[in-house]
């Protein structure tokens, strides 16, 4: 992966914490990727997230089993390895966002994690 895949850092479509808290309640929910390392999303992650760190997710995208007509948010501690996450999405025809924030934005808000 070109580190020029990493750049701008956020120009990206994102959500909010609150904005993703509220999109889970809705049916069809958002996928989640979460792409920090194994041992950053056993330490907390929002219900339902898959764990794909960033430098595994082009090889490992096909696998996921993803539905294209779903959106999809990446998910990381700070909304900086997410960028390049939602670009990737995005090349593939996927409708992709990441949280604005990451996790750190999510804890601040106050809102529920599950722990591996």
């Amino acid at each position: 992966m070109s580190i020029l895949s990493w750049l701008p850092i956020g120009a990206v479509p994102e959500t909010s914490a609150q904005g993703l808290a509220a999109a889970l309640r809705r049916f069809p929910a958002p996928q989640l990727v979460d792409v920090r390392s194994p041992a950053e999303f056993a330490s907390g992650h929002v219900a339902g997230a898959v764990n794909v760190p960033i430098g595994s997710l082009p090889a490992r995208l096909p696998d996921l089993g993803l539905d294209p007509a779903r959106p999809v948010v990446a998910i990381c501690l700070s909304a900086i390895r997410s960028a390049p996450a939602v670009r990737i999405l995005r090349s593939q025809g996927f409708d992709a966002a990441h949280l604005a924030g990451g996790m750190n934005a999510w804890r601040a808000a106050g809102l529920p994690e599950v722990q591996d």
